[in-house]
């Protein structure tokens, strides 16, 4: 009752009635055995995936016509890496020093490369059939980075857009972030012709997740400590300013573009006496145009329970939704 009873109050704070919609969970993407935290998916330039970055520093693609019907190892993220040491471990061990912890992923549709945030390794890209990774930004002029959360590709001029969550905390000092003052999130841009990487926006309290808009004027931010979306102006009168996209009554975190130039924002509300390490959550996924008005709002409980989502966004019709603290993505109608 506790539950639904704080859904409605959070979609009359978000929006009008006609806008909610339910979904149905159609199926359960499991990873191998011991893998865990799908972060955030990616699905490439034909549709095939969903891939994800896991526990164990490799990057998994969902592969349809294996006679499994299962993930499959794709990537990795060092040249040299060690299968007995690194295969299988947990999220936040301290292996992950070594064998990789990938987060973000974004393609890049018309070359086929894969862009990678790994919360040790930095900003990674790897060719359309996989293997090791390449290593292209390994710091921020010199400072290494604390770690990265996520990335995205402008689909026109192929500059890539990245966030660092924080430059104090490392990935596995999350929950000690999450219940800190830190504002060293940052906001970055790449640009693979160049080589060239820029800091775009600094002082961010979390900076979860990325998109860019399909035109390129601008990329979107979550703040995920002040419970918002920034915008930042890449072109036009407000070129390099920012300005508030979507305040929210939750927490934001991965921001996906779909085909209609919208973006889908997974977004986790705290209720409820929050015992550690973190409170239970009601999870939701937004749909929102580019002028921030919420289209659509979907609960998400059917598919996490009070787990949060990290990650929604639609592919071939159906919506995805992923999660840092599980073992699965879920499929789900639109």
């Amino acid at each position: 009752m506790l539950i639904i009873t704080t859904i409605g109050i959070l979609i009359s704070l978000l929006c009008s009635p006609s806008t909610v919609f339910s979904t149905r969970l159609l199926d359960r993407l499991y990873l191998p055995s011991s893998l865990t935290g799908p972060e955030t998916l990616a699905f490439d330039s034909i549709g095939g995936g969903p891939y994800t970055g896991v526990s164990d520093g490799r990057i998994m693609k969902f592969d349809e016509s294996d006679p499994c019907r299962c993930f499959v190892e794709f990537a990795h993220i060092t040249p040299d890496r060690n299968k007995t040491m690194c295969d299988g471990i947990s999220d936040f061990s301290s292996l992950q020093e070594t064998c990789g912890r990938p987060l973000g992923l974004s393609f890049n549709y018309n070359t086929g490369d894969l862009y990678i945030v790994d919360a040790y390794f930095g900003l990674l890209k790897v060719p359309y059939d996989g293997g090791a990774a390449t290593q292209l930004v390994a710091d921020n002029e010199g400072d290494p980075f604390g770690f990265l959360t996520a990335v995205d590709v402008d689909p026109q001029t192929g500059i890539v857009y990245f966030t660092e969550a924080s430059s104090t905390f490392k990935i596995r000092d999350i929950y000690e972030l999450l219940n800190s003052t830190d504002r060293s999130g940052k906001l970055f841009s790449y640009d693979p012709k160049t080589e060239e990487t820029s800091l775009l926006l600094d002082d961010i309290a979390v900076a979860a997740g990325v998109a860019v808009s399909n035109n390129g004027s601008f990329v979107l931010v979550s703040e995920y400590m002040e419970n918002r979306v920034l915008r930042f102006w890449l072109t036009g009168p407000k070129a390099n300013s920012v300005d508030l996209f979507l305040e929210l009554p939750g927490k934001p975190d991965n921001i996906k573009r779909n085909s209609r130039n919208e973006f889908w924002v997974a977004v986790n509300y705290a209720f409820g006496q929050p015992p550690p390490p973190m409170p239970p959550v009601l999870p939701m996924g937004l749909r929102v145009n580019e002028e921030g008005t919420v289209l659509q709002a979907v609960p998400l409980v059917q598919a996490f329970g009070t787990e949060s989502v990290s990650d929604v966004q639609e592919s071939d019709g159906k919506l995805y939704a992923a999660s840092l603290r599980l073992s699965y993505a879920n499929v789900l109608t639109v």
